[in-house]
């Protein structure tokens, strides 16, 4: 049987999930400024809020902002956390280079023109995590990624390469090329950023949580993308239909949201990983403005074995606002021009040999 390609879900359908959903109720939250409150997000005995069905109520709109790094520095090498004055060392660190940066980006024509934002604009973070980690990594115990097999270490070659412009994951640098639109990636053309979203460390870092009796939303601001999850413990779908993000089955443990995705498709790989990734996320309310995400990967034939990261994502104030992705983007239009005035320019050049 032809696999079938799907788009997991769209704008449409978390509309169409939101109207269903007219008894909940989602407090206004904003996009930008995450609450910061660090005893909440290490509460052990803090008891979540309830839905009126008896579910632990995760709704509201969460920030994943956060400068602490995926893998443990070498300077961190052995530490799991940071010390209070390590921790504040390095924010003041993030704000000056922030700084730095939107000053240099300001500096004259070129300077406005390559770069598009300001500071104001990319929303960069300057905290680390609530928790103090050294590492978004958690498992293995050295905050670091764990090998590759030595397939994988094949496959993220010359093939890898051919392949770049189909992932999600290669952000504005996925294309490989300008002979048409299908060579950018799929981040660029708008289509999806993929999964997971751990951390932000740019803009768009907002994500918003809607919960029925039988089903969560999960809307990611960036590229306006929801997710749909049952909670209804039904099989993942045939193995033979893969989608952009997977196919995602829901379950409560305790005060825990469990998201078991299988069924991804070759076009959206994270790091490297295959269409056989199969990603577990966990979602607790920890504090009453902050969330303990924590996602586990595992792909035998990416690496050697699975691992876990996690970060505490906090209550953003106001609410989503529509991302119009391509909306009047000219980048597209430029790219192809830009490759079709460089064809010419060789050929000219060739011809007058």
């Amino acid at each position: 049987m032809a696999r079938r390609l799907l788009a997991s879900s769209g704008a449409v359908a978390f509309v169409i999930v939101l109207v269903s959903l007219a008894t909940v109720q989602v407090a206004g939250q904003a996009p930008n400024a995450p609450a910061k409150n660090t005893s909440s997000a290490r509460a052990t005995n803090w008891t979540p809020p309830r839905t009126p069905w008896g579910h632990p109520d995760l709704q509201g709109t969460w920030d994943n902002h956060s400068i602490t790094p995926l893998e443990r520095p070498a300077r961190f090498a052995g530490r799991e956390f940071l010390t209070p004055a390590e921790a504040a060392e390095l924010e003041k660190e993030a704000a000056s280079r922030n700084a730095e940066i939107d000053s240099r980006e300001r500096a004259g024509t070129q300077g406005d023109v390559g770069t598009a934002y300001n500071e104001f604009w990319w929303d960069r973070p300057t905290n680390v995590v609530e928790t103090l980690r050294t590492s978004l990594i958690v498992d293995p115990p050295d905050g670091k990624v764990p090998p590759l097999v030595s397939g994988a270490r094949n496959r993220q070659g010359q093939v890898e390469l051919a392949l770049r412009p189909l992932r999600a994951t290669g952000g504005f640098e996925g294309g490989r090329g300008g002979d048409s639109w299908t060579d950018r990636s799929l981040w660029e053309r708008c289509i999806t950023q993929g999964l997971p979203r751990i951390s932000s460390g740019a803009y768009n870092s907002n994500i918003e949580i809607v919960q029925s009796s039988d089903h969560v939303v999960i809307h990611h601001e960036m590229i306006h993308e929801s997710r749909i999850v049952p909670l209804n413990r039904r099989s993942h779908r045939d193995q033979n239909i893969r989608q952009y993000h997977g196919d995602s089955r829901g379950r409560w443990e305790g005060n825990t949201l469990v998201v078991d995705t299988t069924n991804f498709s070759d076009r959206t790989n994270f790091r490297g990983a295959t269409s056989g990734l199969h990603m577990i996320e966990r979602f607790t309310r920890v504090g009453p403005n902050a969330l303990k995400y924590q996602v586990t990967f595992e792909d035998p034939t990416t690496w050697t074995r699975p691992w876990t990261a996690e970060n505490i994502w906090m209550t953003s104030r106001g609410r989503i606002y529509e991302y119009e992705c391509h909306e009047g983007n000219h980048g597209m239009t430029g790219i192809l021009a830009g490759a079709r005035e460089e064809e010419k320019a060789a050929s000219k050049q060739g011809s007058s040999k």
